[in-house]
C-alpha cells in the first residue's frame, strides 16, 4: 500500500512539472515615451510580470539632467564650471572618467573641454557672432582635457576658466543608465533609444531582431527620411554623429557644430556622420563625435586599436557624391545598405 502511494505520488509530480514546463510565460510589451535632455525618449521592454516603470524612468532621467545637463543652471556640471564646492554624483563622475578615457585614446580628438569654444561658435547657450581669430587664440589657452582630473571626489582645475560640456557623451551614458535600471529589474529583452543614442539587449520577445535605420545626412531631411543602411543590433549600442543637422552658414561657409579641440574651429572635412556600435551607448556616443573630429582616414587607424568598435561612416568623395566606409564585423548586422 505503501509502495503504490509513492508511486501514485511520483506520478502527479511529472504530471505537474511537465504542465509547468509547457506552460508559455506570457510577456507584456510597454513603449514609454516622452522628451529628455532637449530631445525624445523611447523605450521599449517587456516583462513578463507586467510591470509599468514609467514614473522611475522619468525620475531617472529628472535626476540625469540634475547632474549633467550644462541647460540646467543647478546642475552638478553647471556648478562645477562656475568653482563652487558641492559633492559629485555618480552620473557625473561616471561620465568624467568615460570621457577621459576616450580623450587618451583619441589624443583629444574627443574633448569634454571644448564647452567656450562651443559657446564661443553660437552651439551652447549664447548666439553666434562674428568670431575672430584673437578670440579662438585666447580660449584655448584654457581648453584642453588634460587640465581638468578628477581627485579624492573632486575636479581639479590647473585654469579656473576650464568649462566642461557633456553634450557629446551624456545621452549614450544616459543610455546606459536606463539599460542597467531594466536590468537591475529582471528584464532581458529592452531597446533603449534616448536622442538617437540607443542600446538593444536580445531580441524582441519571439525572437524579431531590433533594427534600427542609418539616415543620409541631407541638410533638409526630416527625422527617418532617406535611410542609407538599416543595422540590426543585440547586445549593443550604438549612437550616431553628424554636421548635417546643427550648423549655420555665414558669409557662404557652412559653421558645423562639431569643434575641433586642437584648432579651436568648426570642423571642415569629408565625414558626414559617423556611426559608432560599441560594448555601451556612452562609450558608442563619445567615438562618434571623436570621429567626427578626425575625418575617415584617422579613424580607421582607432579602429585598429579598438576591434570592439564597428563603425558605418558617410562621407562625400570628390564628386560630392555620398559613400560609406564599413567596418569590418558590421557587414553581418547591415540588413540594407544603399552606399556601396
Amino acid at each position: 500500500m505503501k509502495q503504490s502511494y509513492l508511486i501514485i505520488l511520483l506520478f502527479t509530480i511529472m504530471i505537474s512539472s511537465c504542465q509547468q514546463a509547457n506552460k508559455k510565460v506570457e510577456y507584456k510589451k510597454f513603449v514609454k515615451t516622452g522628451e529628455a535632455q532637449g530631445s525624445y525618449y523611447s523605450i521599449t521592454y517587456y516583462d513578463s510580470l507586467g510591470r509599468d516603470f514609467g514614473h522611475e524612468i522619468e525620475q531617472l532621467l529628472h535626476d540625469f539632467d540634475q547632474s549633467c545637463s550644462n541647460y540646467q543652471a543647478q546642475s552638478i556640471i553647471s556648478k562645477v564650471n562656475r568653482n563652487e564646492e558641492l559633492a559629485l554624483d555618480s552620473l557625473f563622475i561616471g561620465n568624467f572618467i568615460m570621457a577621459q578615457m576616450v580623450s587618451k585614446e583619441t589624443n583629444g580628438d574627443f574633448d569634454i573641454s571644448v564647452r567656450p569654444l562651443v559657446e564661443l561658435w553660437g552651439f551652447g547657450l549664447k548666439n553666434k557672432q562674428k568670431v575672430s581669430k584673437e578670440q579662438v587664440d585666447s580660449i584655448m589657452e584654457f581648453v584642453g582635457y588634460q587640465l581638468i582630473r578628477l581627485e579624492n571626489g573632486e575636479i581639479i582645475k590647473s585654469d579656473p576658466r576650464v568649462t566642461i560640456d557633456y553634450n557629446a557623451i551624456a545621452q549614450g551614458y544616459s543610455v546606459d543608465v536606463m539599460s542597467k535600471f531594466l536590468e537591475s529589474k529582471g528584464i532581458k529583452s529592452y531597446l533603449v533609444d534616448i536622442g538617437g543614442e540607443l542600446f538593444a539587449r536580445s531580441t524582441k520577445i519571439g525572437g524579431e531582431a531590433w533594427k534600427v535605420g542609418i539616415e543620409l545626412p541631407a541638410d533638409s531631411a526630416k527625422y527617418g527620411e532617406n535611410l542609407s543602411a538599416i543595422i540590426r543590433i543585440r547586445d549593443i549600442g550604438m549612437a550616431t554623429s553628424g554636421n548635417y543637422r546643427k550648423f549655420y552658414i555665414t558669409d557662404g561657409i557652412k559653421y558645423a557644430h562639431t569643434i575641433n579641440p586642437h584648432t579651436g574651429y568648426p570642423v571642415q572635412h569629408s565625414l558626414l556622420s559617423a556611426t559608432v556600435l560599441a560594448p555601451n551607448a556612452g562609450l558608442a556616443d563619445a567615438y562618434a563625435t571623436a570621429f567626427m573630429v578626425m575625418g575617415v582616414e584617422k579613424a580607421k587607424l582607432v579602429l585598429a586599436r579598438h576591434p570592439e568598435l564597428k563603425v558605418y561612416l558617410i562621407y562625400a568623395d570628390v564628386n560630392g557624391d555620398y559613400k560609406a566606409f564599413v567596418s569590418s564585423g558590421l557587414n553581418d548586422m547591415l540588413e540594407e545598405n544603399s552606399l556601396q
